[in-house]
Order: structure tokens, then C-alpha cells, then sequence
């Protein structure tokens, strides 16, 4: 082994160092990600309840998926939780680290206000703002609207409410990481672009909407794919929120929470893994997604 390592290039040993490193976690990976991944998809092609001995049934949970309306109304609901929360999320957090990235005083308290909610556990949150949504006397929004004389709103108790009252904790939770992407992208532009933008008489929408937005692509792509692998596995938030139920007749709940109780409340595991193959499917076309993107000029 001596006498081949001795005969390899510069290029080569450096090669055989970098793999000698990356053997840990790529293993790591192949043992506790990519393992359990194939063994879902091979799973999803039995029923199993985790007691007896699994039956192959080949493609009966796929097609029993499409005619259940529990999924197709869940995964509606993933995609609302998709479709609303990324855009949403992503234009206030470009607003705020766009006028944060003028701030001089308090620069970083502010900041570090903003990534607060980051760091803080979902579950200690989701209550909190559950206690918001909760009817008079007790709730502060309620509180606040029958201060200012205005009907007080049902929230979590409604199916058109619930959604959104569930969506926007989970917005503000991961406003602070992308506040924070967001000003690392703005302070990656060099200055000379906007001293030469200014010679030339741009005001500042044109500096916005010509140079700044532009040059954040990357720093948006990231963002959004991001932000939408978040919401697509969305489950802290609802199961604090809800008491695990999902909403008023299901309006809250996501795929990833109808996998958990597939699988550790009906105990019905084959169906379970065919549910988090469509989803990885997803998270996966969203991931090829962003490397087209990256890509692409």
C-alpha cells in the first residue's frame, strides 16, 4: 500500500487525504439518510402495522392515496402552506434587511432582535402564540379588537382562519435567518456599482430595480428553496397549535402531520412510507429546481 501511495501524484495524495476525510460523513450520510430514504420506498410496498410480519401488496398504497380526500386535502394544505408562506416571507424579509442595511444606530441589537425568534424552540413559541388566538378575556389579539370596539375573530376555532393564524408564527419563526441572508447578500455588493449608479443620475428605485435586485439572485434562490423545503415539512407550529389534531375538520393540517399519524397512531407504516415518498419526491424536484436555477445564467 506504501509502495502504490509512494507513486501517486501531488494531485493524487491530496485525493486519496480528501477521501480519507470524507469517508466519516459520507458514511454518516449513506448510514442515516439515504438508508432509511430506500427502505421507506421499499416499505411502500407493504402492509405493516410494526407488530407482524409485512404483506406485499405492491402499488395498493399508492392507489389507495389517490382516491383518499384526507390526503388530497392535506396535501392542498401543504401546497397553501407553500404558495403563501414563501413569497410572503421572503418579500418582508428583503423589505426589512433592505432598510436594516441603512440603519447605523443599533445596527446589530436590531439585528439580533430580528433573529431572536430564530433560535427560540418551536414548541415554546407555537404556544405563545396559540395564548394570542385564544377568545376574550384571555387572548391578545381578541383583547385588542374588542379594545378598539371591533368583532373578535374565531382564528384557530375556524376553518378559514386557522391556516393562515398557523402560517404566520411559522413566517415570523424564520424571518431572522433570512433577515440575516439578506444582509449578507446586500453587503456582498461592492459600493462602486452605486457610486457609479449614482454619477449617472439613478435614483433609487432604478438602483433597486437595476442593480440591487439583480445582484441577489443567488441570495433569493437560496432563500426560497429554502423557505419551501420549511414549509413543506411544516409540523411544529400545527401539532402545538392544534393539540396534534390538525384544525377544525383538517384545515391545518400538512402531509408531514397526517405521515405521523398514518403511521404512529393508525399504525399503518406501508401507507405512511408511500406518503413520505411523494414528499421527498417533492422536496427532491424542488432541489433539482434549485440547481437549474444556480445554474442558469
Amino acid at each position: 500500500m506504501s509502495g502504490l501511495y509512494g507513486r501517486l501524484s501531488i494531485a493524487g495524495k491530496q485525493a486519496v487525504w480528501a477521501w480519507a476525510f470524507l469517508a466519516l460523513p459520507v458514511l454518516f450520510y449513506v448510514v442515516i439518510r439515504f438508508w432509511p430514504t430506500a427502505d421507506s420506498f421499499l416499505i411502500s410496498f407493504y402492509s405493516w402495522n410494526l407488530l407482524g410480519t409485512p404483506r406485499f401488496v405492491g402499488l395498493d398504497n399508492y392507489v389507495r392515496m389517490w382516491s383518499d380526500p384526507t390526503f388530497w386535502l392535506v396535501f392542498r394544505n401543504t401546497f397553501e402552506y407553500l404558495i403563501i408562506g414563501t413569497p410572503v416571507s421572503i418579500v418582508v424579509a428583503f423589505v426589512i434587511a433592505y432598510y436594516l442595511d441603512q440603519v447605523r444606530f443599533a445596527h446589530g441589537l436590531i439585528r439580533a432582535l430580528y433573529f431572536i425568534p430564530f433560535m427560540t424552540t418551536a414548541v415554546a413559541m407555537a404556544w405563545v402564540w396559540r395564548w394570542f388566538y385564544q377568545p376574550v378575556p384571555i387572548g391578545v389579539f381578541n383583547n385588542l379588537l374588542s379594545e378598539l370596539d371591533l368583532p373578535t375573530q374565531p382564528f384557530l376555532r375556524s376553518t378559514e382562519q386557522a391556516l393562515p393564524s398557523v402560517l404566520a408564527p411559522a413566517i415570523w419563526a424564520g424571518l431572522g435567518f433570512q433577515v440575516v441572508i439578506f444582509l449578507a447578500g446586500l453587503r456582498a455588493i461592492p459600493e462602486s456599482y452605486y457610486e457609479a449608479a449614482r454619477i449617472d443620475g439613478a435614483g433609487k428605485w432604478m438602483i433597486l430595480r437595476r442593480i440591487t435586485i439583480p445582484l441577489l439572485r443567488p441570495t433569493v434562490v437560496f432563500l426560497v428553496v429554502i423557505s419551501s423545503i420549511g414549509f413543506l415539512r411544516i409540523f411544529d407550529q400545527v401539532f402545538n397549535m392544534t393539540d396534534g389534531s390538525g384544525g377544525p375538520l383538517n384545515s391545518t393540517k400538512p402531509l408531514v402531520l397526517y405521515i405521523y399519524e398514518t403511521a404512529f397512531q393508525s399504525y399503518q407504516m406501508g401507507y405512511a412510507a408511500a406518503q413520505t415518498v411523494v414528499l421527498f419526491t417533492i422536496l427532491l424536484l424542488i432541489t433539482l429546481l434549485q440547481l437549474w436555477l444556480l445554474r442558469s445564467k
